[in-house]
């Protein structure tokens, strides 16, 4: 039961954190360049939730008996 928490709550987000990234991405044809778009990714704590979300699928996968 707790695998399919820790998979909903990865899958959850991933999902955020993947769509800010693309909602970032609309700032590239406003005029920013991509070493600054990837400056801009690092610098926000909400992209991280998207690489923490495939973690936690990951781990809830590998550890499901299923």
């Amino acid at each position: 039961m707790w695998y399919w928490m820790l998979l909903l709550t990865g899958f959850g987000f991933a999902v955020a954190g993947g769509t800010v990234t693309i909602t970032y991405l609309n700032l590239v044809p406003a005029g920013l360049n991509w070493i600054e778009f990837f400056i801009l990714i690092r610098t926000r704590v909400e992209c991280y939730f998207f690489p923490v979300g495939l973690i936690f699928i990951t781990t809830a996968l590998i550890l499901m008996e299923d």
